[in-house]
């Protein structure tokens, strides 16, 4: 469904947000001391001398250092307070200092008790990563495991170092264009780890609506041949024999798994308006919005045919360029912050789908036993009365710590394994191998104390 309520007053969301219940730190007020951890090596840091720190780092997951810019409070030094962060992305063409340069984020973030990281998302201002491990690593550009630095090493390595409010309640994501596409294909991809994500301008369908799939392949092909210098089908593989992995990290093939995310998006329809320079030529920024407006509709349209919450600003006339973005961040903020000062209770049931042979979300672990390729499965309905298995092949599935280390418990399967006994964990885990009976796809398996 479309929120369309106002968006709350800027003066009353600045209350709002610094009256956020931050969690005190037992650590002495300081400096951040970025130091090497998470497979990430520090190769050089400095400070402007007011909020941000510009550091590059080294991971053996890409083939070149990458910039890291890190914004923080402007009394993270003085103070022992912990803060939620906000993981702010470039687009096409652009990198880790464009928030800076052309976004106005400084301003935008002034006096808020927000940190903002803004990483490299591609090299030199190339054609970008797409926010995917790539399926081709023997390219010019090498190891390109973008999602891997980005998720598993970066989000950890900023928790480490810094005073974050380090669980989901307190992260977010965002992007424009190709970034926008990123933050809602992350946050899809792994929704334990933020709360809100929002888009300005970005694809959030890339493959699910035959429109936006066709769109999707010349502009991605096109940024790899053109910008990158790689082959059209290096990052996500051929549209057609790997189908399966562009649905993979679509955002509107991925929808449900944000049923508990707060979802936001900005887009204008092309036409020039008011924040467009009379005169200035703006057709391939008035196109390339066009574009992304459809998708953004597209995804809308998946979002609501499948019950998943979500606030679009259609904002009628404006292109894809840096005025709108700014202003969309401006607009974000007091939401943002307003979600953050009261962030909703954890799911007491989730929902996930993925390609992935092995994934864990919200505490769940699913390896599928097939021996190669992708292929979907997914947990429902899961809590700590069971959950709904859907995989072709039999899958080994880990529980949550939810349990009381030791004791017995009764597993009752339909459409699957029948029913037995067994014993968690020391730390309060229980792992299943469940098999599909034959012609199920979908296994309903119960957990109850013997």
């Amino acid at each position: 469904m479309i929120r369309r309520s106002a968006i709350l007053g800027v003066v009353g969301c600045l209350i709002a947000a610094m009256s956020v219940a931050f969690t005190q730190s037992s650590a002495t007020a300081d400096a951040p001391n970025f130091v090497n951890g998470n497979g990430l090596t520090v190769v050089s840091s400095t400070f402007d001398g007011s909020r941000t720190y510009h550091l590059v780092v080294s991971t053996a997951q890409l083939s070149k250092p990458v910039r890291v810019n890190v914004m923080v409070p402007s009394d993270y030094s003085t103070t022992s307070l912990r803060y939620p962060t906000l993981y702010l992305f470039h687009g096409t063409s652009g990198g880790a200092d464009d928030w800076l340069t052309s976004g106005n984020v400084a301003s935008a973030t002034a006096g808020l008790p927000l940190i903002v990281v803004m990483p490299d998302a591609g090299y030199n201002s190339n054609g970008g990563s797409w926010f995917t491990n790539w399926v081709d690593q023997k390219t010019a550009l090498g190891v390109a495991n973008w999602e891997t630095f980005h998720i598993n090493q970066l989000v950890p390595w900023i928790d480490a170092n810094l005073r974050t409010i380090a669980n989901r309640s307190g992260r977010a994501i965002a992007g424009l264009s190709q970034g926008g596409f990123g933050s809602f294909s992350y946050a899809a991809r792994h929704p334990d780890l933020f709360s809100d994500a929002a888009s300005f301008s970005g694809a959030p369908d890339i493959a699910s609506n035959p429109v936006a799939q066709g769109g999707a392949e010349l502009i991605i092909g096109a940024t790899a041949t053109a910008l990158d210098g790689v082959e059209p089908n290096a990052m996500f593989g051929d549209p057609i024999l790997r189908r399966i992995n562009w649905l993979g990290h679509n955002p509107a093939t991925l929808v449900t798994n944000l049923a508990h995310t707060e979802l936001d998006l900005w887009t204008g329809n092309g036409i020039p308006g008011p924040l467009d320079t009379p005169g200035v030529g703006v057709l391939p920024d008035a196109g390339i919005e066009s574009i992304v407006h459809a998708s953004a509709h597209f995804f809308a349209s998946a979002a609501t045919q499948a019950h998943v919450p979500y606030y679009l600003d259609d904002y009628g006339p404006g292109t894809h360029t840096w005025p709108y973005w700014a202003r969309d961040l401006v607009q974000y903020l007091p939401k943002l912050m307003a979600h953050f000062a009261h962030p909703g209770p954890a799911p007491t049931s989730i929902s996930y789908r993925s390609v992935d042979k092995t994934w864990t979300q919200w505490g769940w672990t699913v390896s599928n036993n097939r021996v190669a390729g992708q292929a979907w499965s997914a947990l429902s309905s899961a809590s700590t009365a069971g959950f709904v298995l859907t995989d072709t092949n039999a899958a080994t599935v880990a529980t949550p710590p939810n349990y009381t280390p030791g004791a017995h418990y009764v597993i009752t399967a339909v459409g699957g394994t029948t029913a037995h006994t067994v014993t968690a964990s020391p730390s309060g885990t229980i792992t299943l191998i469940v098999h599909p009976a034959l012609l199920h796809t979908s296994v309903t398996v119960s957990i109850a104390a013997a």
